[in-house]
């Protein structure tokens, strides 16, 4: 459901698209220079001290300055749950398929002028590895002004026994199009696909094995990836961005049952936990404003304060289309702000409760040091631009910190992935510094009134 930069169909053969080959030497060259311009900058890192700063974090003097003292201790906190992460990442295991009959599945897919890409997000699960005498597909047209429905009705002329199609008149919102399929759904367990996103074969029994494993928990995030990897430069960021932002944050949150949130473009939820909360969700308001986005991340909220575990299961795979012009990846990343502002001031609600009876602590811990970014931020980012202009040094000391700050990180990709493409998280790093954090903040002020 979520909007897709253009309705071109990338799936051949069941595949994402690949490279050709003069696209793979220019790739090569590419991460070749990144990584010498690394080594470079490492060289002047230590050359120019860039790197001395974090000798700060230790001295009193830098606490006893009230405004550096504060940007030291957030970041000291930070890095230390970032270990904290790391050691949960590390022991992260998926989830084992337990054996027995499988349960009665429902998947949902909503769709909202997608065009023939909706096709391919159903055919990917009409053609999964479940057995269809226990899969009921649910596809809903949100009222499309395309040929969304076209390609709808084809799929279920194609599959009749597997899918049920439902038409709005008019869009209703994305809440309203998963509500129907919800409350009209057979199966034990829920599974929602995007109607921009296809899965893997294995993913249907892969998202719902933690469910079977463990009645605690009430919601599944699945392994979101990106589709068109390889459309351009920013998309080969993205999916290196989706790697260190989604994977890593998601298996070491699963590790104590706390996921923020689950996506999406593919997650799985236990009957019982949906339907006491669904007309609260389907009604949602803020500031009352009713809310019409981030409705993965409500759901989430609502699942976790009835005493729900969340989980993230890795070996759940879904390619999900991204944006591919710098448009597009600003209004992606507004709504995603808006909805994590409203959704974290409704989580401080029950977070320092007792919502649950175990594993309390690391969430809040999670919550705290995430939900003072937004304020960090934006307090010192005007603070180090002016600091560039005053000493333009430190300019060349902050770039090249970040590159080598960068490359540790990328130590994530590294180890899950295995491949060269780590050199576009590094990349992404400047692009998300000097382009994304002002296109953000801008609009960003107006999501109190807009929190829909």
């Amino acid at each position: 459901m979520a909007a897709s930069p253009s309705n071109a169909v990338y799936w051949e053969q069941g595949l994402p698209p690949r490279l050709d080959q003069k696209c793979r030497n220019l790739d090569l060259i590419l991460k070749l220079s990144v990584i010498l311009g690394l080594l470079v900058s490492l060289v002047v890192a230590v050359h120019i001290g860039s790197l001395d700063a974090f000798l700060n974090f230790f001295r009193y003097q830098t606490y006893a300055r009230p405004l550096l003292g504060i940007g030291a201790a957030y970041t000291l906190a930070f890095l230390v749950l970032q270990l904290v992460n790391t050691v949960l990442w590390w022991r992260y295991k998926p989830y084992p398929l337990p054996s027995g009959p499988l349960p009665r599945l429902t998947v949902i897919i909503p769709a909202y002028n997608e065009g023939p890409m909706v096709e391919k997000a159903i055919y990917s699960v009409a053609n999964a590895d479940y057995p269809a005498d226990r899969l009921e597909i649910i596809c809903i047209d949100d009222g499309s002004r395309d040929d969304t429905w076209f390609y709808m009705a084809r799929a279920q002329k194609r599959f009749p026994d597997l899918i049920k199609t439902i038409r709005f008149p008019r869009n209703q919102g994305k809440r309203e199009a998963m509500y129907a399929a919800f409350t009209q759904g057979q199966g034990e367990f829920f599974v929602t696909v995007d109607s921009d996103s296809v899965i893997t074969p294995e993913t249907l029994k892969q998202i719902i094995a933690p469910l079977l494993q463990n009645p605690k928990i009430g919601a599944v995030a699945g392994n979101v990836k990106v589709y068109n990897r390889h459309h351009n430069f920013m998309t080969r960021m993205l999916w290196v961005r989706f790697v260190l932002s989604f994977d890593f944050l998601r298996a070491s949150q699963s590790m104590y049952g706390g996921v923020f949130c689950t996506p999406g473009a593919l997650s799985a939820y236990r009957r019982e936990a949906v339907l006491p909360i669904i007309n609260d969700w389907r009604h949602q308001t803020f500031w009352g404003v009713l809310c019409t986005i981030g409705e993965d991340r409500a759901f989430t909220n609502y699942v976790l304060r009835q005493g729900y575990y969340t989980a993230y299961q890795r070996t759940a795979q879904v390619y999900t289309l991204v944006p591919e012009t710098y448009r597009g990846l600003c209004k992606m990343f507004l709504r995603w702000d808006r909805s994590n502002f409203r959704e974290s001031y409704v989580q401080m609600q029950y977070i320092f409760t007792r919502y649950r009876d175990q594993h309390r602590l690391l969430p809040i811990l999670d919550f705290l040091v995430r939900g003072l970014n937004f304020p960090i931020r934006y307090l010192f980012l005007p603070l180090l631009v002016a600091s560039f202009v005053m000493y333009p040094i430190i300019l060349l000391k902050f770039f090249t910190a970040m590159g080598v700050i960068t490359l540790v990180l990328t130590t994530y990709y590294i180890q899950q992935e295995r491949d060269l493409d780590f050199v576009y998280g590094i990349l992404y790093s400047y692009y998300a510094f000097f382009f994304s954090n002002g296109s953000r903040f801008t609009p960003f002020s107006r999501c109190a009134t807009a929190a829909g």
